[in-house]
């Protein structure tokens, strides 16, 4: 059960009169409505309320049925009109005969940039039940004098967003209390005003409004864009009206048993929040002891990786010599001595190990990116785009580890051709958006052309690195490079920060095994 279903459960429990024991002891709820049609019968005499023409009463017949006389109408068994039933000592009423005040709607105000007189808008009427004035925007002084003293928000005025989309049916609660220096408050034409006779409780109308929301967000009439929730919808609503006293035992249980919903919902939000996010948390955990060497075990028989990245170096050399890459600007080394590790960056040497994030096995190494991958990036401008051609492939275009053709532009041939002379996409490259939304990276595996812009292209080098260790390498670190990006609008990493990003490199045997096992538990977690 969800916090909202245990909320309307407890208000059908509260309106059928289920929540609190009846006391027999109390006053008759017919009682009530007998006095409140005093009441009203007075306030239509003194011309504050209108005389309805076909005024309609309720009542238990003989067989204990609800019955509803119309004017001069004979009456008629209402058991079928009324959506359930209530206890003995209960009555069925119409919403119309429990209010002091006509239910309608505000006028359409003429505003001004100050004064003491503020329009309760729709958007005052916040979520919750809450009121929040200071959304509210102030009403010319000069057409106050048509708003009768009776329009004026008061203590305990119930309001209900009552046109267009959105917040259409939201109830609130106006109290003294939401006024901003006492300013005098009147509604607008989009909210409709119901204020509950004196003689029962305000707070129990309110709430049995609320157990009736979702029937008046379905009772809108209107196009789509000018929908309304007619004042008429609002007063024809049948009211069950317990006895005075059992209304505030209602309310005292309601309360407390709301705020326990309440507590109840933040909880489900978090226990929600935590299944969904427990697999990833799970998989990047998984995916750290990968990388710190604790995923799989060591064998002592591997090449150590040591041997692996001076392959990597000489086929690098041969490379830049036969003019396929350029050479690196600042040659980077790692090495073990005394049990720390040093970088040799051209002729200096630097003891990193208060730079190195954390420990790996004996027979792994550190290594800088571009040391051991070929490291470029596509194009950084922008190519005429064609209706037909060639996909320029972006960071919007990388997804879930896949690429997304569908929503990709075109490039005619020449423009692929031109960009694909710095950054041709072949199988085992790893794509990572560089820009925006920054990682996303996608191992591709296929042979179709596109072209790529604004992200990084991860290349092997010949004999060297899994591409599918260092796929999920870039996975996990894709939060940390986000942290430390640069940019305003757009944040960004450059090319030199994942060139010399840090990558743990085991022998290319336990490369392998690790990549191996991540295959075999990763889609485990689906079904978590």
């Amino acid at each position: 059960m969800t916090g909202q279903q245990l909320k309307n459960s407890i208000l059908q429990m509260a309106v059928q009169g289920k929540l609190v024991p009846q006391d027999p002891n109390d006053e008759p709820a017919s009682v009530l409505l007998k006095r409140i049609r005093v009441e009203k019968e007075q306030l239509i005499k003194e011309g504050k309320i209108k005389k309805e023409k076909n005024p309609s009463i309720i009542f238990r017949g003989a067989d204990n049925l609800p019955y509803e006389k119309i004017g001069k109408n004979e009456p008629v068994c209402i058991a079928d009109e009324v959506p359930f039933e209530i206890p003995d000592s209960w009555e069925w009423v119409r919403l119309k005969n429990l209010v002091k005040k006509e239910i309608k709607r505000g006028k359409s105000p003429k505003y001004t940039v100050s004064s003491n007189i503020q329009v309760f808008a729709q958007k005052c009427n916040v979520k919750a039940g809450g009121i929040d004035m200071t959304l509210a925007k102030y009403l010319d002084d000069t057409v106050f004098s048509k708003y009768p003293e009776e329009e004026c928000m008061r203590d305990s005025d119930i309001v209900i967003n009552s046109t267009g989309n959105g917040t259409l049916g939201r109830i609130g609660m106006f109290h003294d209390s939401d006024r901003i220096n006492e300013n005098t408050i009147v509604p607008d034409s989009h909210v409709t005003v119901i204020r509950a006779s004196e003689f029962l409780s305000a707070d129990y109308i309110f709430y049995v409004l609320n157990y009736y929301q979702p029937y008046l967000e379905k009772s809108c009439s209107g196009s789509t864009n000018q929908t309304e929730l007619k004042p008429a919808v609002i007063s024809e609503l049948f009211i069950p009206m317990p006895p005075v006293n059992e209304q505030t035992r209602i309310i005292t249980k309601l309360i407390e048993a709301l705020n326990l919903s309440k507590l109840y919902g933040e909880k489900e939000i978090l226990l929600q929040k935590y299944n969904q996010d427990f697999p990833e948390q799970l998989k990047k955990s998984i995916l750290q002891y990968a990388v710190q060497g604790k995923l799989v075990p060591q064998d002592p028989n591997d090449e150590p990786a040591s041997v692996l990245l001076e392959r990597i170096r000489a086929e690098k050399q041969k490379l830049v010599a036969e003019g396929k890459i350029k050479k690196d600007k600042h040659e980077s080394v790692i090495f073990r001595r005394d049990n720390s590790h040093y970088e040799k960056r051209d002729s200096e040497e630097v003891c990193i190990d208060d730079e190195l994030p954390y420990e790996i096995p004996k027979t792994w190494c550190w290594a800088r990116m571009g040391s051991c991958l070929d490291v470029r990036d596509g194009t950084h401008d922008t190519p005429k785009y064609v209706t037909e051609g060639i996909p320029l492939v972006t960071s919007k275009n990388l997804c879930n580890g896949k690429i997304d053709f569908s929503t990709a532009k075109f490039i005619s041939k020449e423009d692929h051709l031109a960009i694909s002379q710095r950054s041709k996409v072949d199988s085992e490259d790893i794509m990572y958006a560089m820009i925006g939304s920054i990682g996303n990276p996608v191992l591709y595996n296929g042979n179709a052309a596109f072209s790529i812009k604004n992200m990084a292209l991860f290349k092997k080098i010949n004999n060297g690195l899994d591409m599918e260790y260092v796929y999920w390498f870039l996975y996990l670190s894709q939060d940390t490079m986000k942290k430390f990006s640069s940019g305003g609008v757009q944040s960004f990493v450059s090319l030199g920060y994942l060139r010399n990003y840090w990558i743990p490199v085991p022998p290319i045997e336990e490369q392998h095994r690790i990549v191996t096992t991540i295959k075999q538990i990763l889609p485990k977690l689906s079904t978590l």
